[in-house]
């Protein structure tokens, strides 16, 4: 029970200081709605006509969300090094709960984080004529938990190796740029050269993408993969990273 109460109180630390900062609300609808309206008005007249059944703000439009979900997840990492340097690290690692309840708590709450922004990106749908309904945020849901899960664990995994802010901002645009743009979220993955689909294939967030485009635009995509495959390669991806992140905060002292 300690343990479980450990992992809650986390959880819901997290949570409390996300809700608390509302510039973060804020900025869940700007930076989309810039990407949506700016990139996808400006990209997609150029492409007017490449693409059967949809235009491309809805195409890049799960794309955007597997941005916000990446991004989100991958920033918050940095709370493990504002904790360090306030000392509520330290104070939390000497608690009577495993590492392992530790970095759970965190990972959950951070995870709980971007799903809710997520989600916000989800309902301005609207705006550019994709038809959101109760199934599909339903269907969408676990999804952005698969994605977010393992993105936050590289973030908090990447955070407790680093000792101060500017080093974790410039790892994390490293690791965030390459991987949202080799993800397929603003172009189709089939008209790739081969040797470059590899690199986009290893890639965790193009199955994550994948599957959201799957079920938000329906059928009018035409998907790479299986949801199955999305599904298969996100859990295991997320199993991996569980257990290095978990490993990295066990080394932590």
């Amino acid at each position: 029970m300690s343990e479980l109460r450990g992992i809650y109180t986390l959880w819901r630390r997290e949570v409390k200081r996300f809700s608390r900062e509302r510039t973060r609300f804020v900025s869940s609808f700007v930076q989309p709605l810039l990407w949506l309206i700016i990139f996808g008005t400006g990209l997609g007249s150029s492409l007017h006509g490449s693409m059967v059944g949809l235009n491309y703000q809805e195409f890049i439009f799960p794309g955007i969300i597997g941005q916000t979900l990446l991004f989100t997840s991958m920033f918050m990492g940095i709370s493990v090094i504002w904790d360090r340097q306030f000392g509520f690290l330290k104070e939390i690692l000497v608690a009577p709960i495993s590492r392992i309840s530790i970095f759970s708590g965190k990972m959950l709450g951070v995870s709980t984080d971007s799903m809710i922004q997520g989600l916000i990106v989800l309902m301005l749908g609207f705006l550019i004529g994709v038809h959101v309904t109760l199934s599909m945020v339903i269907a969408v849901l676990p999804l952005m938990l698969l994605i977010t899960l393992g993105m936050v664990c590289i973030g908090l995994t990447l955070a407790s190796f680093m000792s101060s802010l500017e080093s974790y901002g410039t790892i994390m645009t490293f690791v965030n740029l390459p991987m949202f743009l080799l993800s397929g979220a603003l172009f189709p993955v089939n008209s790739l050269p081969s040797w470059l689909k590899w690199v986009v294939y290893f890639n965790p967030l193009t199955y994550g993408v994948d599957a959201l485009r799957a079920v938000i635009l329906s059928g009018a995509y035409m998907s790479p993969f299986s949801i199955q495959v999305d599904v298969l390669y996100l859990l295991i991806f997320d199993a991996v990273m569980i257990l290095v992140g978990s490993y990295a905060f066990s080394l932590r002292k």
